[in-house]
């Protein structure tokens, strides 16, 4: 069987094209089942498997705690291989054929509000040392809905403070233009005329936000600015970057904004990933609805 894995893994990689890290995941999947196979049925080839035995180990691992959308990932793993060893005549008929991938529960994303939201960017202080940096990355990030890869890699070449537009490389490598509001294009002018000169050093590059060495933030460090800023600010929550995009996303549609200018935006392929924003919104409605509808 794992020399069997060793040929799948060649047809992954040479005439299927797939990345080196799916190509690693798949691996790990298909060893895993297969160690187990051996130590739990005796088993190492693939002619010796059976429905039941892979059900067997889906429900041992499931039974471990493992997450429905990892056990979808193995699933497919092991579907893709069976597939694969039926069309190169390895095996007569496909035994994983008839396994069903276990329904995953969709997770509504965590926001802020927007008077949190306010009140974490109020509360930095700009006066003091890296203020201005901080407060125009917490803008930044809420006025363009960026991933925090994109904000780290943001340049100076590619914002047009004029114009009010920022250009970014999201997922894919795929660009698109965003637009700044008139608060975070504040923010940055003042952190790029006053605090940003200071962090330059000789073999700084062009990125709009630096560290206190003058290289390039790290998406780590963000969190970390983040985190510490939402500390100081007060707020219970756990925020975290990518809770500012959240957040964009959803006070954008709650005040009437097109979803597909909201997919736009953010960068979203599929609409249907933009679409979560809306049961968020509808979370929010009636919430509201009932706290002051009077038979809410």
């Amino acid at each position: 069987m794992l020399s069997q894995i060793d040929s799948f893994i060649l047809y992954l990689a040479t005439e299927r094209g797939l990345s080196e890290n799916y190509q690693l995941s798949t691996r790990n999947s298909l060893e895993t089942f297969a160690n187990w196979l051996q130590q739990n049925r005796g088993i190492t080839e693939t002619t010796q498997i059976e429905l039941g035995h892979i059900t067997d180990y889906l429900a041992e691992r499931k039974k471990n705690g493992l997450a429905a959308s990892s056990l979808r990932l193995i699933i497919i793993a092991i579907k893709i291989f069976f597939r694969f060893l039926v069309a190169r005549k390895h095996l007569p008929t496909d035994v994983s054929d008839a396994l069903l991938s276990p329904k995953i529960e969709k997770y509504l994303p965590e926001t802020l509000n927007e008077q949190e939201v306010k009140n974490l960017i109020e509360s930095v202080a700009t006066e003091r040392p890296l203020g201005l940096r901080d407060r125009a990355i917490i803008e930044l990030l809420y006025a363009s809905g960026l991933r925090i890869s994109e904000l780290v890699n943001a340049r100076l070449e590619n914002f047009n403070e004029e114009d009010g537009f920022i250009r970014v490389t999201g997922k894919g490598n795929k660009t698109r233009v965003v637009p700044v509001g008139k608060s975070a294009l504040e923010a940055i002018e003042n952190y790029l005329s006053s605090e940003r000169p200071r962090l330059v050093k000789p073999k700084t590059s062009s990125e709009i936000f630096l560290s206190i060495r003058g290289g390039k933030l790290t998406t780590q460090r963000v969190w970390q600015i983040i985190k510490k800023r939402a500390e100081e600010a007060g707020l219970d929550s756990n925020v975290y970057p990518h809770l500012m995009r959240h957040s964009f996303a959803t006070h954008l549609l709650s005040n009437g904004a097109d979803l597909r200018v909201i997919q736009e935006l953010l960068g979203h392929a599929d609409i249907s990933t933009t679409q979560i924003y809306t049961h968020v919104d509808q979370k929010r409605l009636k919430s509201v609805h009932k706290q002051y509808h009077p038979r809410g």
